[in-house]
């Protein structure tokens, strides 16, 4: 009897692993709908076997590189999942896009537990909880009204979110409770759109002069590589927090860096230009600064969220319908992404 299940291809998922992504249920549910082969760090096939999988499968997951004299020999394919986060320019789009192949990335995944560390930044940042945590450490906290001096409530405090996409919309939601006004930047979006989420759309000074929180979750793109620049960030207001979340290169890090050490504003950071960053990096010595390292997205249990979103996707794709989950790549936007490839 022929075998009617298509042939679903993992290949070359670092930083991902197999069982990181699908849990038991994943699994069970997505070889019930697929024949699956593997090509990992783990097990390698060999060069012949990995073209034949490659030339038969109708799904491949993973970052394996696939130029277009590669995917012409693909003659099934139906999708390509990144299960590392970005759109790599290892993919031939324009391939795709002309062959009706979905380009599909499982970033969304990361929207919500940045966003919460987010808040958690903010949170700490206005009300000065880390400085105060590190004095009461060495010896010279304060107490009462004294502790207090510069803080201030996040509780209706005015918001800044600059790039409203996954994670700031996830943010917007979380911020909900605390009654805060949200100035939205964002030049993808129409402010009809903006609007529709309750924030209201301003020019990029405007949020930044008016902000007592101000959120940098714009991912990177060929068009606003350091677009936040010295000029730019001291446009904040003395005492204001600034937190960025999505990546390093869309500011000029020195000057934010120097601010921060100058007191010109309190900020905290989750990325950096060059990750990890030396022991002796002048960063770590600045009060009033969160650093953490690239952690907002990793808790385990949002890897494991990864595995459903694909079967969800994939199991549409099979059926003939459009993915709904994962984030697409579009022929407008792709070929502008700079993210860097995670490392875990």
């Amino acid at each position: 009897m022929t075998e009617s299940r298509p042939l679903v291809l993992i290949a070359d998922p670092s930083p991902r692993t197999v069982p990181m992504i699908f849990d038991a249920v994943q699994w069970a549910r997505l070889n019930a709908v697929a024949r699956v082969r593997v090509h990992d760090e783990q097990h390698r096939l060999p060069a012949a076997e990995l073209e034949a999988a490659l030339a038969e499968a109708a799904a491949i997951i993973g970052q394996i590189d696939l130029p277009a004299g590669r995917l012409e020999q693909c003659r099934n394919l139906r999708t390509i999942f990144n299960v590392e986060g970005n759109f790599l320019p290892n993919v031939d789009y324009d391939y795709c896009f002309r062959h009706g192949i979905r380009v599909l990335n499982i970033s969304p995944v990361y929207a919500l537990p940045v966003a919460e560390l987010a808040l958690g930044m903010a949170i700490s940042s206005a009300r000065n909880l880390a400085a105060a945590d590190r004095a009461f450490r060495d010896g010279s906290e304060r107490w009462g009204g004294d502790s207090n001096l510069g803080c201030f409530l996040l509780y209706g405090a005015r918001v800044g979110i600059i790039g409203l996409g996954d994670i700031g919309t996830a943010l917007r939601r979380l911020l909900e409770p605390f009654h805060c006004p949200v100035q939205v930047y964002d030049p993808w979006l129409p402010p009809s759109l903006v609007r529709e989420q309750g924030c209201e759309p301003v020019e990029l000074g405007q949020l930044l002069r008016t902000s007592q929180v101000i959120f940098v979750v714009a991912g990177v793109t060929a068009g606003n590589i350091g677009f936040l620049g010295r000029a730019e960030l001291e446009l904040v207001a003395p005492g204001s927090v600034v937190l960025l979340l999505s990546r390093a290169a869309i500011v000029d890090f020195d000057a934010f860096r120097e601010l921060a050490a100058a007191g010109r504003f309190r900020a905290g950071t989750d990325v950096f230009p060059e990750e990890p960053i030396a022991a002796d990096d002048p960063i770590r010595r600045i009060d009033g600064m969160i650093l953490s390292g690239h952690r907002a997205g990793g808790p385990a249990s949002v890897y494991q969220d990864i595995g459903q979103m694909v079967n969800d996707d994939l199991e549409l794709v099979l059926r003939g319908l459009p993915p709904r989950v994962c984030k697409r790549a579009e022929p407008e936007t792709v070929k502008q992404m700079r993210g860097k490839p995670v490392a875990c």
